[in-house]
Formats: structure tokens, C-alpha cells, sequence
């Protein structure tokens, strides 16, 4: 079977299944796992080149509307009439369902079921391992201005909630939210976890965090609790978030050590 992936959760989703080999391109963004860096590419996952995918006759495409503009990448895979799921999960339950989902499109429906359950059970082995009164709260910096962050509907809180923590921004009940500096400084966090969407951690610099008005006086900020991590593990809906949930246990053990 034949199948392109346009959107990076996606490539690595059909990695956790072990079926890499049937993929044909990636979008530009897919990095993982290193061999998939060697196929063709079809453009960025906001603006993919989707007479190039056609001209590929893929037997299916792994779609995506996991953020806003992807709409127009549907819409020509329809007008070009290219076979394609649309995944675009916002829980780690919706994760697993989604590996049934791509499971059975490429005709391993019993493989996506066991795969499924391999990450539920993977899950669940960090819920009972969490059972520590003290739960730090965490604000997750999507992007800085403007300023997005995860939401109650989003698996960072899920994330957070595992790691023996809570996503600060948990009483709002969207996947996203557009918020502001004064707002993020009134629920005065106790960790700062910067993951901006796209940006290498390299690129990141926490110490303009300090600057920000009034933010000197924030606990995570006085404790020097600013976190650079790696988006790759924490904003895309893949199995891989179990990876970045590993980093985050570590950094939040330390703390109840010390």
C-alpha cells in the first residue's frame, strides 16, 4: 500500500504502528523517524502541494486538521479525488482510537487495535505510578505573542496530569486558548514549560521570559523554574507524547527530591 503523510503526528503514528515502509512522501515537517527524512517531500503541512501527492497515486493520505488552514489541503485532495483519512485527535484517548483508525485504512485493523491498546496500557502505567499529594501547576507556552497555551481539552493537560501536575489553563474548556501576559501572571505557576509550536529549543531564549512585565515576581520565575523543551515531544498528538511525558516526570521528580 501506498500512503503519504501531510502532517508530522500523523508520520509518527504510522511509525508506532510499525508500517513506515508503506509510506511514499511526507510533508516538510516530518522528521521522524530519521528515515522518513530521505522521502520525497510535498510541501509544508499548512501548504501542501497537492498536485504533487496526486501525481504520486498514493492509495491513501494521512490528513490532518489538527491546526487551522489545514482546511484548504482537504478540499484539494477532494477536488483532486486522492483517498485520504482525516485525523485530528485532541486527547490521549483519541490517540488510540486514531491507531485503530489508521490501522484499519491500511488494512491492519487487527495490528491498530493491539497497537491501541499498547498505548493505553503504556498510559495508564504513569497514572498509577502518580499518586504524590503535591501537584505543581504548569503554564505551556504555545507561541508568545500572541500568546496561545493548551486548554482543559488538550492532551498537554492530560500530559501534566500524568507527570503528577496541573496545566494552569485547565479550567478552560477549549483545545486552545488565545491569552494574554497579565492573565498568565495572575495564575502565578509554579513551572514554566515554553514548547512553541515549530521553533527549535536552541532558538529559544527563556531569559526574555524574566523581562516580561511583572513576571519577575512569578514563582516559577524566582525559583528559575523556566523549561525549554522540545515541541517535537510535546505538541504533536502522537504516541510519542509518552516520550515527553518521560522528560517531564524527570523534571518534576527532581524538584520533589530536592
Amino acid at each position: 500500500m501506498r500512503v503519504v503523510s501531510i502532517c508530522p503526528s500523523n508520520t509518527e503514528l504510522l511509525d508506532y504502528l510499525g508500517k513506515v515502509d508503506k509510506l511514499i512522501a511526507v510533508d516538510d515537517f516530518s522528521d521522524y523517524p530519521e528515515r522518513v527524512k530521505q522521502l520525497p517531500k510535498v510541501g509544508p503541512d499548512l501548504s501542501i502541494d497537492v498536485d504533487k501527492v496526486a501525481a504520486m497515486e498514493p492509495d491513501l493520505v494521512l490528513a490532518s486538521l489538527s491546526v487551522p488552514g489545514m482546511e484548504k489541503n482537504i478540499e484539494a485532495l477532494d477536488k483532486q479525488q486522492v483517498p485520504y483519512i482525516i485525523l485530528n485527535p485532541n486527547s490521549l484517548e483519541e490517540i488510540a482510537r486514531d491507531l485503530e483508525t489508521t490501522g484499519a485504512a491500511i488494512g491492519e485493523e487487527a495490528l491498530g487495535k493491539q497497537k491501541a491498546l499498547q498505548f493505553k496500557n503504556e498510559t495508564a502505567s504513569f497514572r498509577l505510578g502518580m499518586a504524590s499529594s503535591y501537584r505543581p501547576s504548569l503554564y505551556w507556552e504555545w507561541w508568545p505573542k500572541p500568546v496561545f497555551t493548551p486548554g482543559r481539552e488538550n492532551w498537554l493537560t492530560e500530559i501534566s496530569e500524568l507527570a503528577g501536575a496541573r496545566n494552569i489553563f485547565d479550567s478552560e474548556a477549549k483545545a486552545s486558548v488565545q491569552t494574554n501576559w497579565e492573565e498568565v501572571k495572575s495564575r502565578n505557576p509554579d513551572h514554566i514549560c515554553l514548547v512553541w509550536v515549530g521553533i527549535q529549543e536552541e532558538k529559544m531564549r527563556p531569559e526574555l521570559i524574566k523581562k516580561r512585565p511583572g513576571w519577575n515576581e512569578l514563582d516559577a520565575v524566582r525559583q528559575n523554574r523556566i523549561h525549554v523543551l522540545p515541541e517535537a515531544l510535546f505538541c504533536r498528538p502522537s504516541p510519542r507524547l509518552l516520550l515527553g511525558l518521560e522528560k517531564l516526570n524527570k523534571i518534576l521528580m527532581k524538584e520533589r527530591m530536592s
